[in-house]
């Protein structure tokens, strides 16, 4: 009797291992023991590419044929580029990093409607946002202005989404970026929001919640007030989505705690990889010290709402499009990460959350 029940449990296990991976068979229910399948883009760039799983013994052999780590669709939900950087040198790096498309906004020197005549040379590249940095916004004394430049732009009819609005952003680059506090009930922010109401558009806040929390508001901690506001805001409006670019600067479990109390905040992966946690900011780094998966409490939650996280690398400066190693190691770290999650979990995060919420054409 011994025996065969020894025999049973050792076939069952044999069995789970077969269909689920020894994963299934972790005993704190994290699923991170070797995984027995991993998501491919199988023969990228020909007819028959397609985003598939296979068994993690065979990855070698299909990285060995050209195939990648990661679904064969990813989409960088938010970049920008000022007049410093040419228009073919975004196409160039893209095609590089194998990013299918990217929703793209002008800043500094860069005429606002540059990015919307790129996106007219490359309609299946490129997304324009509207710009939103500059042109008053840091100076109260000319929000008119500024909005009404703005609302220009968006009626404009060239736009298809919103850049970011700097809620908090530390100074940074020997201050050539200035420290910026405008307060999410500010009507700056109202205005702005107003009208990504009207055109249904996402709304992409940028707040540093982990730079924030150094700084003092009428003895409150700044994060914590901003917080508060953030959250007043999400709740006046259930029904539209809120992104935090960044990842706000937020750990995983308040991450968490966010996403189980609001039906609509999302989250852009951008300066959350080994890449950007070198850099003098306190960005969130998702991934575990090998660099080749997210974290336990990172993948986790990604694996419980993965509705909720939008790929975006966030890439900037002349230098970022010029020099291409920052850009491309990110989109690197973020295929060994994809790789580890179920193909439908992987696609959604890849490019599936961007094209359902900026209504953005289907990457084939």
């Amino acid at each position: 009797m011994f025996f065969w029940k020894t025999v049973t449990i050792v076939a069952v296990a044999f069995f789970l291992e077969l269909v689920y991976g020894s994963q299934a068979l972790a005993k704190d229910g994290t699923e991170r023991g070797p995984s027995a399948m991993v998501t491919i883009c199988h023969k990228p760039e020909t007819p028959a590419e397609k985003t598939m799983m296979v068994n993690l013994n065979a990855l070698q052999g299909h990285l060995g044929h050209s195939d990648l780590e990661g679904p064969c669709v990813l989409i960088d939900a938010h970049g920008q580029f000022d007049h410093e950087v040419n228009g073919e040198a975004v196409i160039n790096l893209l095609d590089q990093g194998g990013i299918s498309r990217i929703i793209l906004s002008a800043i500094r020197g860069r005429p606002a409607g540059d990015v919307a005549d790129l996106a007219v040379d490359h309609p299946d590249r490129i997304t324009p946002a509207v710009r939103t940095k500059g042109d008053g916004y840091e100076d109260e004394d000319r929000i008119d202005q500024w909005f009404q430049t703005l609302k220009a732009r968006v009626d404009s009819g060239r736009f298809k989404a919103m850049a970011e609005i700097l809620m908090y952003h530390t100074a940074k680059r020997g201050g050539e970026d200035p420290e910026v506090i405008v307060h999410p009930h500010d009507d700056r922010v109202q205005r702005a929001l107003g009208l990504t109401l009207s055109e249904n558009w996402p709304f992409i806040v940028h707040i540093e919640f982990a730079a924030a929390s150094k700084k003092k508001l009428n003895n409150q901690n700044l994060a914590d007030h901003l917080m508060e506001e953030l959250e007043q805001l999400l709740e006046e409006h259930p029904d539209h989505p809120f992104v935090l670019i960044h990842m706000g600067q937020l750990q995983s479990d308040e991450v968490r705690r966010l996403i189980e109390s609001h039906n609509n905040i999302y989250f852009m992966t951008s300066q959350a990889t080994p890449v950007t946690a070198e850099e003098r900011q306190p960005w969130v780094n998702m991934f575990d010290v090998s660099g080749d998966r997210l974290t336990q409490e990172w993948e986790r939650l990604v694996r419980d709402h993965p509705d909720r996280f939008i790929l975006a690398f966030d890439n900037v400066y002349r230098e970022n499009w010029n020099e291409p190693d920052r850009y491309l190691d990110q989109i690197a770290f973020w295929r060994k990460a994809l790789k580890w999650l179920p193909i439908n979990v992987a696609e959604a995060v890849a490019h599936g959350n961007a094209e359902r919420l900026w209504n953005l054409p289907r990457v084939e």
